[in-house]
């Protein structure tokens, strides 16, 4: 029974974690979270959940585990600055091989680890890809998608050494709690400020929050070892995206496509030649990068072997204006 499993989380605070840790906590599992010191709890406040102060290079990770059945391992650091290239290896390599070894002296019966469609890397004919393709590692953009590559193969390896641990791969999450906010938040973000006079033309694949939570426990429950499921559902362009926003608020949609050539141009004279002048980047070099490709995939083995739900994206929308409006992140009264 559900109700007789403990579940260890880490990155309970953040995006994923949080409408994850809202769903196990719903189906019945106690919940026990690992939190940096440094992190707000304002994600996971009211909430039954058991909080362990620590980190993922911390040396006695396994004693926060113990009594626990399973792991979520969603925990990540995300940024695609170039000088973060360190702490990115550190927190996703590092601390995926630490949790997992932690996790195997701890006795945890299944791991689920969150890596992401970012590790699986871009189609160079431009298809959906699906579990079967792998970018070459040298091929991926900045050293975000290297690093969560690398941090997948941790995963891997401990799978192929008898560990029972189920890989996901998100691929653009939308929805509610989406409190730093992810790149994607802040697009809907810039929107709703009224701060997008002009986007990309570049696509994504897009999948409600709350589907992504489902597709987690879903992998705990049917999932198989050491295979990967890419939690995703339809394949947007940034445009229709933007033109689904704009019929849900009343708001006028950016009509200005940007070449390519001008945020590049501007994201190389900031990270390569004023940032070592000690002038702070403003748009990385990385980000641009990616925005240039259309990263699209293909979710169907998840949605047939795990029963991934598919919400409409016009709800993971809706979610995602009404949570930021109602967390005081836009003026109200823009909207109608």
């Amino acid at each position: 029974m559900a109700d007789l499993i403990k579940a260890f989380v880490t990155g309970g605070t953040g995006f994923v974690g949080a409408n994850l840790v809202r769903l196990l906590l719903e189906q019945g599992y106690a919940v026990r979270a690992l939190v940096r010191p440094s992190s707000s709890l304002a994600n996971l406040q009211g909430l039954a959940v058991e909080i362990v102060r620590g980190d993922l290079g911390d040396p006695d990770l396994e004693r926060y585990l113990q009594g626990c059945q399973v792991l979520f391992h969603v925990a990540a650091h995300y940024t695609l600055w170039r000088r973060d290239r360190d702490a990115l290896y550190r927190s996703n390599v590092l601390g995926t091989r630490n949790i997992l070894a932690a996790a195997q002296q701890a006795g945890i019966k299944r791991t689920v680890y969150t890596s992401s469609v970012a590790a699986i890397g871009v189609s160079p004919a431009g298809n959906p890809a699906d579990e079967t393709y792998q970018s070459p590692l040298e091929k991926l953009v900045g050293d975000y998608k290297k690093s969560k590559f690398l941090a997948e193969q941790e995963a891997q390896r401990a799978a192929q050494a008898g560990q029972d641990v189920v890989i996901v791969n998100p691929s653009t999450p939308i929805g509610a709690w989406d409190a730093k906010p992810t790149p994607t938040g802040d697009i809907i973000l810039r929107f709703l400020r009224r701060q997008m006079p002009a986007y990309l033309d570049t696509g994504l694949n897009l999948i409600h929050v709350q589907d992504v939570a489902q597709g987690h426990l879903l992998a705990l429950q049917r999932g198989r070892t050491g295979d990967r499921y890419i939690l995703g559902h339809q394949n947007w362009t940034l445009k229709a995206m933007l033109q689904q926003l704009a019929g849900l608020t009343n708001l006028p949609a950016p009509k200005v496509t940007v070449p390519a050539w001008i945020p590049l141009t501007a994201a190389w004279v900031d990270e390569c030649l004023l940032a070592p002048l000690g002038k702070p980047p403003s748009v990385p070099l990385a980000g641009v990068q990616m925005a240039k490709q259309r990263m699209y995939y293909d979710a169907a083995k998840a949605v047939r072997e795990l029963g991934l739900p598919q919400t409409p994206i016009q709800t993971a929308l809706k979610d995602a204006v009404e949570w930021f409006t109602t967390h005081g992140y836009v003026n109200t009264t823009k909207l109608r």
